[in-house]
């Protein structure tokens, strides 16, 4: 995958302003820019600001992938993870055992099948257009969804499904996805652009993601100096 830098901050500006027109709020680090985390990282050397290492150290911030498809109007997503702790051992080590992202999805556009190993996950539809979740368990080499029925519940409602089937998600609904459930998920073609959000268990992007395409490493290309930081920036 590659992708501009100019396209990065124009997408992270478009979400703000999403998140504006639904009034939903995010820390205000979210908004900062490139220059603003020189002057904040700057003053808490000197001693003159609080410990915002938090930020940095459990990976909270931007995040953007194509999932190696080098089209990301259709297959893509962009997310900030806004709340994580971190794992050591396979086990928390500081107090927070949770996490919770806010994703931006454009109408057909999609996020591939993947299952996580140790991740529960309530996937949730906070506004805009309606949000397509295709579920199923993952088969036995972990390579495919398996074809039968399973249980899920979507806001504490049991519903029975086929491997494979999708169900539908409007604005303020929600379905919890345990371990090993396979999940592909799409704002609806004929939408609008929908606002996604995720609460769960602690959030391991690098070693707790098993996708049935794929993925490649992103490259970014600098056309410009970068306005907003990404995670990747941090390093």
């Amino acid at each position: 995958m590659s992708i501009s830098r100019s396209a990065i901050d124009q997408t992270i500006d478009q979400a703000l302003e999403l998140f504006s027109k639904l009034n939903y709020h995010v820390p205000g680090w979210a908004s900062w820019d490139a220059s603003m985390w020189q002057k904040i990282d700057a003053a808490h050397d000197n001693g003159e600001s609080p410990d915002h290492s938090e930020i940095k150290r459990n990976g909270l911030g931007w995040n953007i992938t194509d999932f190696g498809s080098s089209t990301f109007a259709k297959m893509g997503l962009l997310l900030l993870i806004i709340r994580n702790g971190l794992i050591a051992n396979g086990k928390p080590n500081c107090g927070k055992t949770y996490a919770e992202k806010a994703m931006v999805i454009q109408p057909g556009q999609v996020t591939p099948w993947h299952f996580h190993w140790d991740k529960t996950e309530d996937l949730l539809n906070r506004g805009g257009g309606r949000l397509v979740v295709q579920l199923g368990m993952a088969s036995s080499d972990e390579k495919s969804v398996s074809s039968e029925d399973f249980t899920v519940r979507v806001d504490g409602i049991e519903r029975r499904m086929k491997g494979g089937e999708s169900l539908t998600l409007q604005p303020g609904e929600s379905v919890c996805i345990p371990p090993r459930m396979c999940h592909q998920f799409y704002a609806h073609p004929k939408d609008q652009v929908v606002l996604a959000g995720e609460i769960s268990s602690l959030n391991d992007d690098s070693k707790d993601n098993c996708f049935m395409c794929r993925c490649v490493d992103r490259e970014i290309i600098e056309d410009q100096e970068k306005k907003y930081l990404l995670i990747s920036d941090y390093r």
